[in-house]
C-alpha cells in the first residue's frame, strides 16, 4: 500500500473518530462471510457503523487525535474492526446478543464510549448499562411528571384545594 493512500486512511479514520462520539474495537476472528454480512446488516440497521481496519493505521490515527487513546493500544492485535456509534451502549447490546449466541466472535477488546476507556472483553457487562442521553433525559421527566401528576390528579378528584390536602395527608400516614 503507497504511503499516500495510508495517509487518506488515517485521516479518514481520524475523521471517524472526530464524527461518532463512541467506538468499540472488536475482534472478528473466524467469522465466514456469511456471519460477517449478518453483523454488517445487524450493525447497519442499529445504526452502527462497522469498518476493518488495519491496526498500524488505527494506531496512528489514535496518535494524531486529540484524545489520549493509549490504554486501547495494546487492543491493536489481530484481526480488528470498529464499530462506531452515536448510542453509547448499542454496540454493547448488539456484542452481548451474539454472545448470548455461545458464538465466539465478535470479542469485545477495547471500547471509548462516554468520554471512558474500557479494555477486555469482562467489560462488555458495564457498557451494556451505560444509559443513552436519551435514557436519562427520558428518567428525568418521568420523575419530574409524577409529582405533578399527583397534584392535578389530585385536584381533579376533589375539585378543591381541601381535597387535595385531604389526599396528601392520607398518603403520608
Amino acid at each position: 500500500m503507497k504511503k499516500e493512500v495510508k495517509d487518506t486512511i488515517i485521516v479518514e479514520l481520524g475523521e471517524q473518530l472526530k464524527k461518532y462520539p463512541h467506538f468499540y474495537l472488536v475482534d472478528l476472528t473466524g467469522q465466514n462471510a456469511e456471519e460477517a454480512g449478518e453483523l454488517r446488516r445487524k450493525c447497519f440497521n442499529s445504526g452502527i457503523k462497522l469498518l476493518m481496519v488495519k491496526n498500524t493505521l488505527l494506531h496512528k490515527a489514535f496518535e494524531a487525535s486529540e484524545i489520549d487513546y493509549s490504554p486501547l493500544y495494546d487492543c491493536l492485535k489481530g484481526n480488528t474492526a470498529v464499530m462506531f456509534a452515536e448510542t453509547a451502549n448499542v454496540p454493547a447490546k448488539l456484542l452481548k446478543e451474539y454472545k448470548g449466541k455461545k458464538a465466539e466472535v465478535p470479542a469485545l477488546k477495547g471500547a471509548y464510549a462516554e468520554e471512558s476507556i474500557f479494555v477486555g472483553a469482562d467489560k462488555l457487562e458495564e457498557l451494556v448499562a451505560i444509559k443513552s442521553k436519551n435514557e436519562l433525559i427520558a428518567e428525568v421527566v418521568a420523575l419530574l411528571q409524577s409529582p405533578i401528576k399527583n397534584v392535578v390528579s389530585g385536584l381533579n378528584a376533589g375539585g378543591k384545594v381541601h381535597g387535595l390536602l385531604d389526599a396528601i395527608a392520607e398518603r403520608n400516614k
